[in-house]
C-alpha cells in the first residue's frame, strides 16, 4: 500500500515537473509580473500599489494593452505593423476636428473613426497579403504617412478640449449603485464576479480537455494558479474600489481580453492564425485562404489602432500632432516579452497583456524612483533583448 502510494506521489511529482517544463514561458511570464510588482512596492515604499497610483498605471497602460491585442494576431501570422502609433495618433487628431472642430457628437464621431482604422488596416494589409510586399515595409511608410496626415489635419497645433461625455472613455468609472464614498462596493463585487467566472470557466475548459483525452494542467498547478491569480485580482480591486472604483476603459479591457482569447484559443479562424504564422505554405496546402486571413489580421489591427487613439485622446483631453509617438515599439516590446515568437506561430493573448504591464509597471516604477527617462530606455530595451534571447534559447532545445 505504502508502495503504491509512494509511486503514485512520484508519477504526480514528475508529471508536474513535465508540465511546467513545457509550459515554462508561461508560468516565468506571471512570476516575473508578480516578482517586478513586489521589488517596486518595496523600493517605491509602498506607493506602487496606492489606489490612486493603481488607477494610473491601467489609464497608462490602456492603450498599449488594446493595441497589443491586435498586434498578437498580426506577429502570430508572420506579420508586423510599425505604424499603429502613428494610426492612433491620426484617429486622435480625426476625432479632435470631428467632435471639437465642428461639433460633432461623440458616437458617430467614434463610429466613423472606428471605420477609418478598419479601411487604414484593409489598406495596408492589401499590400502585404495580395501584392505580398514584406509588412515591414508598408507599415513602415504607414508609419511615416499617417504622422504626416496627422500633423496636416491638426496643422501643428493641439486641438481640445473634447466634450465631457466622450471623456468619460478614459476617465470615467463605473458608478456605485450602493452610493458608497469610502468603498464603492459595485466595482469591489464585479471584480468578485469576475474572478468567479474565470475560475468556473477554466474548470470547464479543464473537465473538456480530459473528456477528449489532452493533456491537462495537474490539479496542484491549476488550483494554486487559480488561487493566487483570483486572490490578487480580489486584492486589485479592493485596491481601486477605495479610490474611485473600476474605470470605463478596464472594462473595455477585460472584455476585449476575453473575447479575443476566446478567439485565439476556441475558434476555427484563431487556429488558422497560428498555422498561418507556423508554416504559410503547409496551411495554404491545407486549404487555408492564407491571404484573406492575413488581411483580415490587419484590418483588426487598425480597428483596435483607432480604438487606443480614441482612448489616448480622450485621456489628455487634446490631439497634438505627437500624439502615438513611440507606441508602436511598446506593443510591439509588449507581445515579443509576453512570449509571441519572432517567427510568427506562437503566442498567447494573456501573455502579450501580461507583457504589457511588465512594462508599465517598470515605467510607472521608475519614474516613481526618479530614474531618468535615458536609463529607463536602456532597462526597457535590455528586457526586451532578453525576452527574445529566451525564446530562442527555448526553440533551439
Amino acid at each position: 500500500m505504502e508502495q503504491t502510494i509512494d509511486n503514485t506521489s512520484g508519477a504526480a511529482g514528475t508529471r508536474t515537473g513535465h508540465f511546467l517544463k513545457q509550459n515554462l514561458r508561461e508560468y516565468g511570464m506571471l512570476l516575473s509580473l508578480v516578482a517586478i510588482m513586489v521589488f517596486f512596492q518595496v523600493m517605491t515604499d509602498g506607493t506602487l500599489l496606492q489606489p490612486l497610483n493603481l488607477t494610473n498605471l491601467v489609464l497608462q497602460n490602456s492603450y498599449i494593452i488594446i493595441m497589443a491585442l491586435g498586434m498578437l494576431l498580426v506577429i502570430v501570422a508572420g506579420h508586423i505593423d510599425l505604424s499603429v502609433g502613428s494610426v492612433c495618433g491620426f484617429v486622435g487628431a480625426l476625432a479632435a476636428v470631428l467632435m471639437v472642430n465642428y461639433e460633432w457628437h461623440f458616437v458617430p464621431a467614434t463610429i466613423v473613426c472606428l471605420v477609418v482604422g478598419a479601411l487604414i488596416g484593409a489598406a495596408q494589409g492589401w499590400f502585404v497579403a495580395y501584392f505580398h510586399i514584406p509588412s515591414f515595409i508598408v507599415t513602415l511608410a504607414g508609419m511615416l504617412v499617417f504622422k504626416g496626415l496627422a500633423l496636416a489635419l491638426l496643422n501643428g497645433q493641439s486641438v481640445g478640449p473634447f466634450p465631457e461625455t466622450f471623456q468619460k472613455l478614459s476617465s470615467g468609472f463605473i458608478p456605485d449603485v450602493f452610493g458608497g464614498t469610502d468603498l464603492r462596493l459595485t466595482s469591489l463585487l464585479l471584480g468578485v464576479l469576475v474572478v468567479l467566472t474565470m475560475v468556473v470557466m477554466a474548470w470547464r475548459v479543464r473537465g473538456n480537455q480530459q473528456l477528449h483525452g489532452m493533456e491537462t494542467e495537474p490539479m496542484v498547478l491549476f488550483a494554486s494558479r487559480n488561487a493566487v491569480f483570483g486572490m490578487i485580482l480580489v486584492a486589485l480591486s479592493w485596491l481601486l474600489a477605495t479610490y474611485k472604483g473600476l474605470p470605463n476603459v478596464l472594462i473595455i479591457m477585460f472584455v476585449l481580453m476575453v473575447a479575443y482569447d476566446f478567439v485565439t484559443s476556441r475558434t476555427t479562424i484563431g487556429r488558422r492564425i497560428y498555422a498561418l504564422g507556423g508554416n504559410e505554405k503547409a496551411a495554404r496546402l491545407s486549404g487555408i485562404r492564407t491571404e484573406r486571413l492575413a488581411f483580415y489580421t490587419f484590418v483588426n489591427m487598425g480597428v483596435l489602432a483607432a480604438l487606443a487613439g480614441l482612448v489616448f485622446a480622450a485621456r489628455l483631453n487634446t490631439a497634438t500632432p505627437k500624439a502615438g509617438l513611440g507606441f508602436e515599439l511598446d506593443v510591439i516590446a509588449a507581445c515579443f516579452i509576453g512570449g509571441a515568437s519572432a517567427s510568427g506561430g506562437v503566442g498567447k493573448v494573456m501573455g502579450a497583456v501580461i507583457g504589457a504591464f511588465v512594462m508599465g509597471v517598470m515605467n510607472n516604477g521608475m519614474s516613481i524612483l526618479g530614474i531618468g527617462i535615458d536609463y529607463q530606455q536602456v532597462i526597457k530595451g535590455l528586457v526586451l533583448l532578453a525576452a527574445v534571447c529566451v525564446d530562442v534559447y527555448n526553440k533551439k532545445k
